[in-house]
């Protein structure tokens, strides 16, 4: 495939990068049609950036002063993200919740992956929450979840894609960690790829229908 048809993606991370790896990966392998166009980061240490640059995709590091007003911030951050013009923003690992100032800038083409199911356990930390509220008896299982972002609700938009994972007796938060962070890799690039497969296909019934019609 010419790369000016692959479908351009920016990620935004804060840390490790694991599922933005993901992501370059299966870019590299073919399993996606798609191009890591641009890596932004919050912070200067993530070792997302690492591995941005191993793949050769260009970085940013945009963190936020104390001072700056959030919408300012995400306004510029927005200025960075459409420099790169972007087809999808995808959230993997960003720890920041994005005001309309940014959203508005993509409607509908922002994603965001977040470990727990819909409706539980929302925002940071959800993977130890949902651990301790097992340890206590309170869930059975918690999953993964990739969703859009419409708005500025915390983890509340359609879902795009989940997987359900039931905890097994005995096991500690890090072996319970591992499952989720394999979750995510895997649930990510399904669902990017199945969000590439459905707009595909809309611009083939939409060029039927424009032959059809002259």
């Amino acid at each position: 495939m010419n790369r000016t048809d692959l479908v351009r993606l920016v990620v935004l991370i804060s840390g490790n990068g694991s599922n933005l790896q993901a992501i370059l990966d299966a870019c590299q392998s073919g399993e996606l049609a798609a191009q890591v166009t641009g890596v932004i980061s919050n912070k200067a240490d993530a070792f997302g950036l690492v591995r941005a640059e191993k793949a050769g995709v260009p970085t940013i590091v945009l963190e936020k002063n104390r001072e700056q007003d959030r919408h300012a911030y995400d306004l510029q951050l927005a200025m960075h993200t459409a420099a790169y013009q972007p087809d999808w923003v995808v959230l993997a690992g960003w720890m920041r919740i994005l005001s309309m100032k940014f959203l508005g800038y993509f409607p509908g083409r922002v994603i965001n992956l977040h470990p727990a199911l819909p409706g539980t356990f929302p925002g940071t930390h959800a993977i130890e929450r949902a651990y301790e509220a097992w340890m206590k008896g309170e869930v059975k299982r918690s999953g993964v979840m990739v969703h859009l972002i419409p708005d500025e609700g915390v983890d509340t938009g359609p879902v795009l894609g989940m997987e359900e994972i039931i905890f097994r007796e005995g096991e500690t938060l890090g072996e319970y960690e591992a499952r989720v962070h394999a979750v995510e890799h895997r649930l990510l690039v399904k669902t990017i790829k199945n969000i590439i497969t459905a707009e595909e296909f809309r611009r083939r019934e939409n060029a039927k229908s424009h032959s059809i019609c002259s």
